[in-house]
């Protein structure tokens, strides 16, 4: 099941004013970028980020857990309803560095 347009518009919309938001269509699912910077994936309608110390902090050892298709690593499941969400949206954004450009000099 591929992640729908309504709740890939509903991730954007709870994620607030962390800062300016996009999504890319990506093989069927979607990447969140936040300020250029990749940190969400959403696939199958729900939301993943990755296995980082600052994540861990937030979301303790026993979050939820799974695999976004098929060959990924690991990663943290979580619902955009969690009260924890912006938090993490936050820090990955702090955390993660600009998305590479594809151009080459």
């Amino acid at each position: 099941m591929a992640t729908s347009k309504d709740f890939i518009e509903y991730v954007i919309g709870r994620m607030g004013d962390i800062g300016d938001a996009v999504y890319r269509k990506m093989f069927g699912e979607y990447m969140v970028y936040v300020n250029d910077k990749p940190v969400l994936l959403v696939c199958d309608n729900t939301v993943f980020v990755k296995i980082l110390p600052e994540t861990t902090e937030i979301l303790g050892t026993s979050a939820q857990r799974g695999y976004p298709y098929d060959g990924a690593k690991e990663h943290y499941a979580i619902d955009p309803d969690d009260e924890n969400f912006c938090a993490v949206v936050s820090v990955l954004e702090r955390v993660t560095p600009p998305k590479k450009s594809n151009t080459k000099k």
